[in-house]
């Protein structure tokens, strides 16, 4: 019993209480329920006031939000649009039972899109417009499990073939579509990989934002172009869904729309079996600042409602939890009478005259398209925040006793030939039972080019600007971006001036910024850390971007680089939120495809807070093909000196590199960083190639030598010769030294003291990216072996650089070994490498590299064993060396402490 009810019934003036109620009645009946909610917002206002205590309650009752009487009425044909989705459900169906009743278990979900075909169907016949002319177009976020349902309507629309179709979840020789949405795969046709679940919600958000962004800047035409996000019920208990939802409200996104498919069934059962996922989301996002829109029962419903002047079937909505109303679609008409309605007289009343059948019918909100278009006509027309429509519906609609409304449902993939022919006889498909007997597979159909259905539907599609799902694959209009030349002085020796590789980036990025055609174009992100990688002077500069101004003075106002916020700012300031900087950076980095509007994001960070954090981000950046600069900051086990353990990054570059069109480099010198952004920005920018860039920089201070002439073409490619040696002596000692990062600088100190100590010379090679190394060393031995009787077999760039140089080569570097040992298949002499394996810790800069054994003096004792190795020195060479570097023969491995 909830407080109302108590009060009522201990109500010491029944007759004043009515009084007030027909009082505000009639003000509904005269005004409206807006001016009714006006009178009781200043009603609790002045209680408050007074010292009451007025309980809060974000839910309200288990009915829909929009009653009968306002509800918008669809201008569609609804007898054809109900043959149209019948037959995108049949071939839905018929795509994923075909696919796994071929060997080799393909896999696929009937379940959701059963669930959800009229929440789709409904928003393509006459809500989202695709990119025109006249618009922009529409972002629709599709939720990953109902693919079959989209390429099925696309099958009828001609631009998905029979055979593709049939190909479904084949696609490595060609002609097959992808299990879900994915843009690498399908680069024309989808946008948005949402699979992944929880990322679909966190890019829809963020890119709603982002539109905004390039409103407020002046970057395209302010519009009212949607951002449409289709979630599952279970997959609000990602924290990725729900995560960011209070961003969407601070800022007021009224481009906004998420549709959550509330078939209260997750994976392997209920959502909230023992409460109610509908009441707990609309708690949740009301509280976020958005507009919920419950869409729970449908028309049939409305005669019940209308007989429920006692309110008791209301009660019994509120009370029935998820579970039950799992059982009433699963178990049919019968059990709902007993079960549900036969829980109280009242109800029980209300059903006499209706059959079981009838009961059974009794549908749910997200299945009928007159409540589904009013809701959505509600959405689209709110202002000043974003929409929430939860939609109840059943899993597996239509798929009878094979999975409707079952545990198991959404793992079914096959389906007999008895539940075939319900499914048929449901929706009235025209295929025989003979049809179905003679046909090796279940045959797809297809009213025919010119059937009414066929061509109503491409008429609401022209209607509405062309087909969706469709994605822009380049940018009308690329950009020339400042050429090296541009950035002269930061490839210059800084003397003895020292800094940072981090601050090398900035400068780099300070010079693009005031370029008049690409300065515009490049989006500074950070996650509340701009004052640590000394960024903060783009605060006045450029603006931090702020929807509705600076309504305030800042602190610190009087000083040079104070905080501007400013509603056409420049700089994205996404607090302390890794996934919600990525997501950021994913929506600028893909403007060139949703809104064919080229931009350059550069996000920095804590380098240990990049892929092995946000990995299943940085993936889906990349099915995305998102373009752009992720920047680790503080990068390395050992430049981050007293952080410790949980910040020391010493594997990001490894997990960089496992991503195909990722290209991750490792700068030590503020040249290489310049080469490198320039590069990029021109491949980006310019060229519009659809990869993105990981640099790792270091907060280390260090003079900066001048780039050696022609080391731009090296440092793409990973590896140049900082140092030569020169033509070795008859007799002299010769190593390779390798390293990139700040050890590098270990690397060259190495080198002084092998010659000072035991007179052996070293060419030093910088490699800021033994990730293209290992690639580029992978595509020549790939080459050479499908080439066997080539006249001139392929050699990796790492070879090529060193097959004229002697000696044993050693590699050193701030990450874990397997970073630089990718390459010892191409290294053409004895191979060493030093790395940081183990767990971080805090100390001096120095102490750590002794810890981690790859300080000046480790490099040079490798350096010596190697030779040794090699038969040039001996045993008690590198008994000396062990000596005079002080090396603890006895110390404990680092990667077992």
């Amino acid at each position: 019993m909830n407080w109302r009810n108590e009060v009522l019934q201990s109500d010491p003036d029944p007759v004043e209480t009515r009084e007030w109620i027909e009082s505000l009645k009639a003000v509904i009946d005269r005004d409206g329920p807006e001016r009714a909610h006006g009178l009781l917002e200043d009603m609790v206002e002045l209680a408050r006031r007074s010292g009451a205590v007025m309980p809060f309650s974000p839910t309200t009752e288990y009915v829909n939000t929009i009653p009968p009487h306002l509800e918008a009425k669809s201008p569609g044909d609804a007898d054809l649009e109900w043959r149209i989705r019948s037959i995108i459900r049949w071939n839905a169906m018929a795509t994923v039972v075909r696919a796994n009743r071929k060997p080799g278990d393909l896999g696929g979900h009937i379940a959701s899109f059963a669930s959800s075909a009229t929440l789709y169907d409904v928003g393509f016949n006459h809500f989202w417009r695709a990119p025109s002319e006249n618009h922009p177009g529409d972002l629709i976020c599709v939720q990953g499990h109902s693919s079959p349902g989209i390429y099925a309507r696309s099958f009828l629309e001609g631009r998905i073939s029979e055979a593709q179709l049939n190909n479904f979840r084949t696609e490595v020789d060609g002609q097959g579509i992808s299990s879900y949405p994915h843009p690498w795969l399908m680069p024309d046709y989808w946008q948005v990989p949402t699979v992944s679940m929880g990322l679909g919600p966190l890019a829809a958000i963020y890119q709603a934002q982002f539109m905004k962004y390039l409103e407020n800047r002046g970057l395209i035409e302010k519009s009212d172009r949607k951002v449409w996000c289709f979630i599952g019920d279970g997959e609000t208990d990602e924290p990725e869904t729900l995560g960011a939802i209070s961003l969407a409200g601070r800022e007021g996104l009224d481009n906004l729309v998420f549709v959550i498919n509330c078939n209260l069934q997750r994976l392997d059962g209920p959502v909230r079996g023992n409460g109610k996922i509908i009441q707990e989301l609309e708690g949740v996002f009301r509280g976020g600042g958005w507009n919920v829109i419950k869409l729970l029962w449908g028309s049939y419903w409305d005669p019940l409602f209308a007989r429920d002047t006692s309110g008791m079937l209301r009660k019994l909505m509120m009370e029935t939890v998820d579970g039950e109303y799992q059982n009433c679609k699963a178990f049919g008409g019968a059990y709902t009478r007993e079960h549900f309605f036969g829980k109280y007289p009242e109800t029980a009343a209300m059903v006499t005259s209706l059959s079981d059948d009838d009961l059974w019918r009794l549908n749910r909100g997200g299945h009928d398209p007159h409540k589904v278009y009013a809701a959505y006509h509600a959405a689209v027309n709110t202002k000043g925040m974003p929409t929430v429509i939860l939609a109840k519906t059943v899993k597996g609609y239509g798929m009878g006793s094979a999975g409707e409304s079952l545990n198991p449902t959404h793992q079914t993939k096959k389906l007999d030939d008895d539940s075939v022919k319900h499914f048929r006889d449901r929706f009235n498909i025209p295929v025989s039972d003979k049809q179905l007997q003679d046909a090796e597979e279940i045959p797809y159909f297809h009213p025919g080019e010119d059937s009414p259905e066929v061509q109503y539907l491409k008429a609401r599609r022209a209607e509405l600007g062309g087909y969706l799902p469709a994605r822009r694959r380049k940018a009308s209009k690329s950009f020339d971006v400042p050429t090296l030349d541009k950035y002269e002085r930061l490839l210059k020796s800084s003397g003895e001036r020292s800094y940072s590789t981090t601050m090398a980036f900035v400068q780099t990025l300070n010079i693009a910024l005031r370029d008049k055609e690409v300065g515009p174009r490049l989006v500074p992100i950070v996650a509340d850390e701009a004052r640590t990688f000394g960024m903060e002077g783009l605060f006045r500069q450029i603006g931090i971007y702020a929807p509705f101004g600076q309504k305030y003075k800042p602190v610190d106002a009087d000083q040079l680089m104070y905080y501007r916020e400013d509603q056409s700012g420049q700089v994205l300031q996404q607090g302390i939120s890794e996934p919600g900087a990525i997501a950021s950076w994913m929506a600028a980095g893909t403007s060139y495809s949703v809104s064919d509007v080229p931009m350059l994001p550069f996000y920095i960070y804590y380098s240990m807070f990049g892929f092995q954090r946000v990995g299943d981000l940085a993936w889906q950046a990349a099915d995305m093909r998102t373009r752009g600069f992720l920047l680790g900051g503080t990068a390395g086990r050992t430049t981050l000196n007293g952080e410790g353990l949980q910040h020391e990054d010493g594997f990001s570059q490894i997990v960089a590199g496992g991503i195909p069109n990722v290209r991750s480099y490792d700068p030590t010198f503020g040249y290489e960083v310049t080469v490198i952004v320039q590069q990029g920005m021109k491949s980006m920018l310019q060229d519009q190639i659809d990869e993105y860039y990981y640099v790792t920089l270091m907060n280390e201070n260090y003079p900066h030598p001048e780039m050696p002439k022609g080391a731009e073409d090296g440092i793409i490619k990973g590896m140049y010769l900082l140092k030569d040696a020169g033509k070795p002596k008859k007799g002299e000692l010769r190593v390779q030294l390798l390293g990139s990062g700040t050890i590098l600088r270990e690397a060259i100190a190495a080198a002084e003291l092998l010659e000072k100590d035991f007179g052996v010379t070293a060419d030093i090679w910088s490699c800021p990216s033994f990730n293209e190394l290992r690639r580029d060393g992978f595509d020549a031995e790939r080459w050479n072996r499908l080439h066997p009787e080539a006249k001139s077999p392929r050699k990796a760039h790492v070879t090529k650089l060193l097959e004229d140089h002697q000696g044993p080569a050693i590699a050193a570097t701030d990450y874990v070994r397997a970073f630089a040992d990718q390459i010892r298949a191409f290294v053409p002499m004895t191979y060493t490498v030093l790395g940081t394996d183990g767990f971080g810790r805090s100390d001096t800069r120095a102490n750590l590299r002794r810890f981690f054994e790859v300080d000046r003096y480790y490099i040079a004792h490798a350096a010596i064993a190697a030779l040794a190795k090699d038969g040039k020195m001996t045993g008690k060479d590198v008994a000396r060396a062990i000596k005079e570097y002080k090396i603890d023969p006895e110390k404990a491995n680092p990667v077992g402490v």
